[in-house]
């Protein structure tokens, strides 16, 4: 029986890195950025890992205008407040947030196709 149980390949799970508890946004400070599929080619753009210290609505507010896009900030029980933009903002979001000084480079993730 243990043979047979060590030749049996494991599942490859892509959000492992992700979901793993020393990974998580509050242990190494990490800001992840996502993108959501909707609708065709309707897409939304996702923040979460910001320090709870910043003001969430002034950020969204900057970034609205920044980059011409509808967003709102979203109240989740597991990630806390999550910022959600229109369109794919992966990298707009990204560069804004390393120039404002909001967060480092090395802590950011960029997560999506």
């Amino acid at each position: 029986m243990s043979e047979l149980d060590a030749q049996i390949p494991t599942t490859f799970d892509p959000f492992a890195e992700a979901n793993a508890e020393d990974s998580g946004a509050g242990s190494k400070e990490y800001v992840h950025i996502r993108i959501q599929q909707r609708n065709g080619r309707k897409s939304l753009t996702t923040v979460q890992g910001l320090k709870k210290e910043y003001s969430y609505n002034k950020i969204l507010k900057d970034l609205k205008k920044e980059f011409c896009c509808n967003g709102t900030v979203v109240q989740d029980p597991e990630l806390g407040q999550v910022i959600q933009l229109q369109g794919d903002q992966r990298k707009n979001v990204s560069t804004f947030l390393v120039q404002a000084g909001i967060v480092k480079k090395e802590h950011i993730k960029i997560h999506g196709f």
